[in-house]
């Protein structure tokens, strides 16, 4: 794999690291795929193992290291799991990076109800703060680690996604709280607010919501960004390594925005 080495010797959690079926690639999958290209040995987690094992074979394929895992990080036992997996198979943690996400079902705070509610907030909140929690202890006695959180431009924009865009503006919380807390272990923790990407869940779920052709809402989005057109993945990839990498060893409680300049806009 051609690249320069810039988390040789590092491992790497990436939940999330499957994706939905298309024919673009998927966030999670872009950044094990990257991350691996740079030297980490990543471990795939996913609640669909199927998918997980095919990021892990395109890895592979590429001459880097990963394994596959599955887990429901809904499931608090399984977070705490995860990490011990990890610890066990890759020897240390250096790197921990929450990639879940969901709307499905979302509604305005008028019409939302309680089990959608709670859906939501348990894939996109707890489920972060729990990988959060069954890591650190394992970073702290290593007097080191990245955590990086994705969250979403709907953390700070939106209307009409009560439960999804409280749930990321609460990752965006919750990661500046992990920082405060640990940067004196040498423990960094960041946060991506992604715009408008091009990524199966995101173009086969709203085209499918709303009944209208991918490609149409390709032009729709593509027409909403100030730079003309949405992002990919590995927009989403190359910012996580930067921030997982050694070079951003001084930062840490940021959140960036990978939008296109959708986010200079609001107000």
């Amino acid at each position: 794999m051609a690249a320069n080495g810039r988390l040789k010797g590092k491992t790497a959690i990436i939940v999330g690291a499957g994706q939905t079926a298309g024919d673009t690639i998927g966030n999670g999958r872009a950044m094990a795929m990257r991350f691996a290209q740079e030297g980490a040995t990543v471990l795939c987690a996913d609640r669909n193992l199927e998918s997980a094992r095919e990021t892990v074979e395109k890895i592979e394929a590429l001459g880097g290291k990963a394994i596959a895992c599955e887990v429901d990080v809904t499931e608090t036992a399984q977070c705490a799991a995860l990490a011990q997996t990890a610890l066990e198979k890759l020897g240390r943690i250096d790197i921990l990076v929450n990639n879940v996400g969901v709307g499905h079902g979302d509604a305005p705070p008028h019409a939302i109800d309680e089990d959608t509610w709670d859906r939501i907030m348990d894939v996109n909140l707890k489920s972060m703060v729990m990988t959060i929690r069954h890591v650190l202890p394992v970073m702290r006695q290593q007097k080191s680690g990245a955590v990086l959180n994705i969250s979403s431009l709907a953390a700070i924009a939106g209307h009409h996604m009560v439960s999804y865009e409280v749930s990321k503006m609460g990752v965006n919380r919750l990661t500046t709280v992990t920082a405060g807390g640990n940067a004196k272990y040498n423990i960094r923790c960041n946060c991506i607010m992604p715009g408008l990407i091009d990524t199966p869940m995101a173009i086969n779920s709203i085209s499918k919501t709303r009944g209208i052709p991918a490609e149409q809402l390709r032009e729709e989005r593509n027409a909403r960004v100030p730079m003309g057109h949405m992002g990919s993945a590995w927009d989403i990839a190359n910012a996580a390594l930067f921030l997982c990498s050694d070079e951003a060893s001084f930062i840490t409680g940021a959140i960036l925005p990978v939008d296109g300049g959708m986010s200079v806009r609001i107000g």
